[in-house]
């Protein structure tokens, strides 16, 4: 089982990275902003995920170990393929998707692709109970998530409303979120 590949970044694509090491050539998928951060011809670490099928292995890169520990954690959920955790991961930040899973709203994962009302209720289920320590420290993610729709509506994409939203404070109200956001985009 591969724990961690360190190597050369020799190409970006929609979803994945090759990454070349002890002269082979892996090819890593990994959530947007992994890969947004991803420069070529430059050394990367990746903490990895090996999915072993009858037809097929892949491998799923991420920079941290929690993002692959909550990657995992998705994958227990029935329903939830490693295409599917990485489309929810892509969502928004890890803190964010536990307290969507802590106060029960399923709306936030159905708007991952594959992902409908009774595969979001599961996750909500199945994942509640073993996060249920750690949800109390976070933001509410309904707040967060009106705060990131709302800089969508002003024409940035996620990924800019993402970032520009990962340092503002959980307490700030769904206004001062956007506001905030919108001087750290103006920078």
């Amino acid at each position: 089982m591969i724990g961690s590949i360190s190597g050369v970044v020799q190409y970006k694509g929609g979803n994945y990275l090759i990454i070349q090491t002890g002269g082979v050539g892996y090819k890593i998928f990994s959530i947007p902003t992994i890969i947004a951060l991803a420069k070529v011809n430059s050394d990367m670490l990746l903490f990895i995920h090996t999915y072993v099928r009858e037809d097929q292995i892949s491998l799923y890169g991420f920079s941290k170990v929690e993002e692959l520990e909550f990657f995992e954690l998705l994958l227990t959920v029935s329903g939830v393929g490693p295409k599917s955790a990485l489309g929810i991961m892509s969502l928004s930040e890890i803190n964010m998707l536990k307290s969507a899973i802590a106060s029960g709203d399923p709306s936030v994962f159905t708007k991952v692709a594959g992902i409908g009302r009774k595969t979001a209720e599961r996750v909500i289920v199945e994942l509640k109970e073993k996060l249920k320590f750690e949800t109390a420290m976070f933001p509410i993610a309904a707040e967060h998530n009106d705060a990131l729709e709302a800089l969508e509506a002003l024409g940035f994409s996620q990924q800019e409303a993402r970032e520009a939203l990962k340092d503002v404070k959980p307490e700030m109200s769904i206004q001062e979120k956007v506001k905030s956001a919108l001087k750290k985009i103006g920078r």
